[in-house]
């Protein structure tokens, strides 16, 4: 918290000296960008607390749990990304997929999935999000990008509190996002795997799979629609190269 903390003092005294009775004002155009910046540092820092206290609740067990419907919480998840980055073109498959879990923390888990893809796609690209039935008793959540991807000696790091690549530290975030997705995920006997959304490719993207165990659930049809999942065509990348598994509690990343 301490980068955030002093970058926003720095500003907040800068707007406060120029405002004592004497002192030279800054140029319109300065104090229009140093108040940007003050927002935009009191945002980090919310989102920072969020994401601890996050897995603190997580940490200490301090969860309730419920039968979750995990297409609602796509949903309701993309409908918050969406907001954030409307330059992107979202390609969403889910079938209705019931879990005995945290709402929250599950809610979290794919937003965190869903912003980390949509941080890492350029204005018009792709992100792939598809819910599926393995078998009668699972289910996996896959979010793609068409990002830079992730090198392969870092896909088990990114999943560990405050790590950042030094091509994320350039991009706004906390280095926690990764790491609640795998406290929920691992919180509620799954699996995570990461993957080239397109292996050999360049870009290679990043596709990250979640296991959920659970069971099928129908989704309500709208009127004249008919049964099946929710679709708006995704493109169903399964390379085989470069993979990565996060397995229990007990998996550090090395």
């Amino acid at each position: 918290m301490r980068t955030p903390l002093t970058s926003l003092r720095t500003n907040v005294e800068l707007l406060m000296a120029s405002m004592a009775p004497g002192a030279p004002r800054l140029p319109k155009q300065e104090m229009v960008d140093l108040r940007a910046d003050v927002l935009a540092q009191i945002e980090e820092l919310s989102t920072l607390v969020g994401d601890l206290v996050d897995l603190s609740r997580g940490d200490a067990g301090e969860v309730v749990h419920e039968p979750v419907d995990m297409a609602d919480v796509v949903d309701r998840s993309l409908e918050r990304v969406r907001r954030r980055r409307n330059d992107i073109l979202f390609d969403v498959e889910v079938i209705g997929w019931q879990v005995y879990g945290d709402t929250a923390g599950l809610s979290r888990m794919a937003l965190n999935l869903m912003d980390n893809a949509a941080k890492w796609s350029p204005p018009g690209g792709h992100v792939g999000v598809r819910l599926s039935q393995l078998d009668a008793s699972h289910a996996e959540l896959v979010v793609s990008d068409r990002g830079p991807g992730i090198p392969v000696q870092e896909r088990r790091l990114v999943f560990e509190r405050f790590y950042r690549s030094a091509s994320a530290r350039a991009l706004p975030g906390s280095g926690l996002g990764l790491a609640i997705v795998k406290q929920v995920v691992l919180n509620h006997g799954g699996l995570l795997r990461i993957e080239d959304t397109d292996p050999g490719g360049q870009p290679p993207g990043t596709s990250i799979y979640v296991l959920l165990p659970g069971r099928r659930m129908p989704i309500p049809q709208l009127p004249g629609a008919t049964a099946g999942a929710r679709s708006t065509d995704i493109e169903n990348s399964r390379g085989s190269a470069n993979v990565i598994s996060v397995e229990s509690q007990s998996t550090r990343a090395t």
